[in-house]
């Protein structure tokens, strides 16, 4: 099921990233309407004075200045290009380098400056709700990656199920269903948890008893 979408912004916290304050004057009057916090960190060096780590993404948002030169260095995941938190582009110069840094850094929305108030409330909602959209499917796809890489050691359970027990597949397969179930696992981290278990049995050395003492023996 994907994420409920997001409509009331109350309480968020926006971090405008600009040297044009003027430019962005009615993001500021309609963010504040909106419930939404507003600060512009300073810019030292041409970067931005903003704790990425210490961001939230249920209620931090990031709006950037496209016409500044990389002011946020944002981990932005290699996988889906998703930045920790919502990122809204300012745009100015239409330039394709320019509106190619916001793609970078993950933007999700636009708004062109001087920003008109009009514009704001959309701008916020598709550019939330595509990051929690993003982040639904990336998670979807993670889990659907690591089960399809469980799947190798299903296949490995079921053959020593039935090496074991002289059962066929079905019914090696149901026996893993239903032990997975018990103990309230996957199937894929129970068959895992299974294999392992049988190889560290396997490899452990065979307990040889001492021969008896021959001491008073003739």
């Amino acid at each position: 099921m994907a994420p409920r979408l997001l409509q009331n912004f109350n309480g968020g916290r926006a971090y405008i990233v600009t040297s044009s304050h003027t430019a962005v004057e009615a993001l500021e009057n309609t963010l504040g309407k909106l419930g939404v916090g507003v600060s512009y960190p300073a810019l030292v060096d041409g970067r931005a004075d903003v704790d990425v780590g210490a961001l939230q993404a249920e209620r931090d948002i990031l709006f950037i200045d496209g016409d500044l030169d990389n002011p946020v260095a944002l981990d932005i995941s290699a996988g889906s290009r998703q930045p920790p938190v919502p990122v809204i582009g300012l745009v100015g110069v239409e330039a394709p380098s320019r509106l190619k840094q916001l793609i970078n850094l993950g933007a999700s929305a636009f708004l062109r400056k001087p920003v008109q108030g009009g514009a704001v409330y959309t701008a916020l909602f598709l550019g939330i709700n595509q990051f929690l959209l993003r982040g639904d499917l990336r998670t979807r796809l993670d889990d659907m990656d690591r089960r399809r890489r469980g799947r190798r050691a299903v296949v490995k359970a079921i053959i020593a199920r039935m090496t074991e027990t002289g059962v066929d597949d079905d019914a090696a397969y149901e026996w893993l269903r239903r032990e997975s179930m018990r103990s309230r696992q996957t199937l894929e981290d129970y068959c895992e948890a299974f294999m392992k278990a049988r190889v560290q049995s396997l490899d452990e050395p065979t307990q040889l008893h001492p021969p008896e003492s021959r001491v008073g023996r003739i």
